[in-house]
């Protein structure tokens, strides 16, 4: 009889960890469907780690007009039609670690990359670019990390499936206790 109470309250707390599940798997597809970035023409930005001051090559395939290169980690750049890439230099003071977005807008169809500032400084600095920038606001700020583990839940998602998971487990305690309370009169 023991055995039976385990194996019924063991099914409810799965049930109810299979009925959490779907919450934060919806919440994952709808981040990436959001971030879908296909476009009729290809883009990249090469390499995509660089040091701040580092120069970056710019490049687009399949583009019939002219592209225009936007990020807050260097000036606009653009590319003439008939022309596959642009090289440029990142600005010097880039923050070391973070990731900016990389936006390749061609005849107002968008699409958009990373690039990543590592540390350190690149060794020589090219003299054909300019190694000013505006002081104004970036065009698009730093896109940060989602925080490892947790990242795409917030905190009232946790508690909820916490709660779910502790009054299942509490529910299942108290069924199997009276049960067995049942059984020795």
């Amino acid at each position: 009889m023991r055995a039976i109470s385990v194996a019924s309250a063991t099914l409810l707390a799965a049930t109810a960890l299979t009925l959490a599940a779907p919450t934060a798997s919806a919440a994952v597809a709808d981040d990436t469907e959001t971030n879908n970035n296909i476009t009729s023409f290809g883009f990249r930005v090469t390499p995509s780690t660089i040091a701040a001051g580092g120069q970056v090559t710019l490049s687009v395939d399949g583009c019939e007009g002219d592209a225009k290169v936007t990020s807050g980690v260097f000036d606009d750049a653009h590319i003439p039609a008939g022309q596959q890439s642009v090289s440029t230099q990142v600005f010097p003071d880039a923050k070391p670690g973070a990731m900016y977005e990389v936006t390749f807008d061609c005849k107002g169809e968008t699409g958009t990359t990373d690039l990543t500032i590592a540390t350190g400084r690149p060794t020589s600095h090219p003299t054909s670019h300019p190694t000013s920038h505006p002081t104004g606001p970036a065009h698009r700020g730093v896109k940060a990390g989602v925080g490892g583990s947790l990242g795409g839940f917030d905190l009232h998602e946790i508690a909820l499936g916490g709660a779910l998971i502790v009054g299942t487990l509490g529910t299942a305690y108290y069924w199997t206790r009276r049960r067995t309370g049942d059984g020795k009169s």
